[in-house]
């Protein structure tokens, strides 16, 4: 289940994962299960009420489980449309970085670096947020 709004975990600093086990593995699996339950393109750990760093991406028949994500390269300015499964009802143009470039792990606890732009980039900020306990609404533009 999607937490929401008023789900204290979607307010905290997610925990880096130390060590890729089984459970891991197995809650990588169900955020996808989720992500497709929900028809969303994103998902972070929080959002279903764990407090790791692990999100999941799935965008053009492709998808990312990426675990202890880090943007250490952003470039340029965009403006988009945000929502969020865990705020179903809010939407607002948020500011974010054009390209960017992430590290982290995949599940078999592989480096990997991803480079990206445009939507893609920022679905990756969107869901990286939410593992520092920020929500789209926070960057609303007003």
């Amino acid at each position: 289940m999607v937490r929401e709004l008023n789900d204290n975990v979607l307010r905290e600093i997610a925990e880096p994962v130390k060590e890729i086990t089984n459970e891991i593995k197995n809650l990588l699996n169900d955020m996808e299960e989720t992500l497709e339950k929900q028809n969303g393109i994103g998902l972070a750990a929080p959002q279903i009420g764990i407090s790791l760093r692990i999100i999941i991406v799935k965008y053009e028949n492709k998808t990312y489980k990426i675990i202890n994500p880090e943007i250490f390269f952003t470039s340029g300015i965009q403006i988009f449309s945000e929502g969020c499964l865990s705020l179903p009802k809010e939407n607002g143009l948020v500011r974010r970085a054009e390209k960017i470039r992430i590290k982290g792990y995949d599940e078999n606890g592989k480096a990997i670096k991803i480079n990206t732009q445009k939507f893609l980039a920022q679905i990756f900020q969107h869901e990286i947020d939410h593992l520092d306990g920020i929500l789209f609404t926070d960057k609303i533009i007003k």
